[in-house]
């Protein structure tokens, strides 16, 4: 989505593309719409809890001699949401740090 918008996109639009086509996910069609387009970032789930499982993930991963890169990117994105935000952040914040390394204001 933040490709969309530093193409001059508009969001809301690119989700009704996406939710028309097979790129149709929980996010498009829950998450983005209720906490991230309406710019709240209270869709309820705390950014603790989710780098907690992601961790829980990561080590039954490395117990199995499984790599898993996206989950590894997906902790770090976390914890700098929580350095960032404070421990109350819910993960949807993680767009507005997505955001800000593309350059755009995430306060917008």
């Amino acid at each position: 989505m933040t490709l969309a918008i530093k193409a001059g996109l508009d969001p809301a639009r690119m989700i009704e593309v996406l939710n028309a086509g097979t790129g149709a996910n929980s996010a498009t069609r829950d998450k983005w719409p209720r906490a991230v387009l309406p710019r709240s970032f209270d869709f309820g789930f705390s950014a603790q809890l989710s780098l907690k499982d992601t961790r829980l993930a990561l080590d039954e991963a490395r117990a199995m001699g499984v790599p898993l890169p996206t989950g590894e990117r997906l902790a770090a994105l976390l914890d700098r949401v929580l350095a960032t935000y404070g421990d109350d952040a819910d993960f949807t914040e993680m767009t507005k740090v997505i955001e800000a390394d593309a350059g755009l204001d995430p306060q917008r």
